[in-house]
């Protein structure tokens, strides 16, 4: 099984769209539906036995969920931000930009 190249918390972008995010959790392989698979265009489709990775996505837009390969993301390296209004949640932001997952608490 591949390792992946991301990790939860870390900022990146779609190499092929434009929208970023903040990793909030991955799959060592595809596991979403096949139906969601077969709506990718053939031509862009990237392959299931990578990791895939959920974001709390934004476009210039919006904010939504989004799911995406491993091949189709690349580091965002601006420094900038996410304003997904569910990273406050999830995350705390620390001092140099990146985001830490909140510690749960456990009774």
């Amino acid at each position: 099984m591949k390792t992946a190249k991301f990790s939860i918390g870390q900022v990146v972008r779609h190499r092929l769209f434009p929208f970023r995010g903040v990793i909030f959790d991955v799959d060592p392989e595809f596991a979403n539906t096949e139906e969601w698979y077969e709506a990718i265009p053939a031509d862009v489709r990237p392959r299931k036995d990578q990791p895939f990775y959920h974001l709390l996505a934004e476009n210039s837009e919006t904010e939504y969920i989004a799911y995406v390969s491993e091949q189709n993301l690349l580091e965002d390296r601006s420094g900038e931000p996410v304003r997904h209004p569910q990273i406050g949640e999830m995350f705390d932001k620390l001092p140099d930009g990146r985001y830490e997952p909140k510690r749960q608490s456990k009774h």
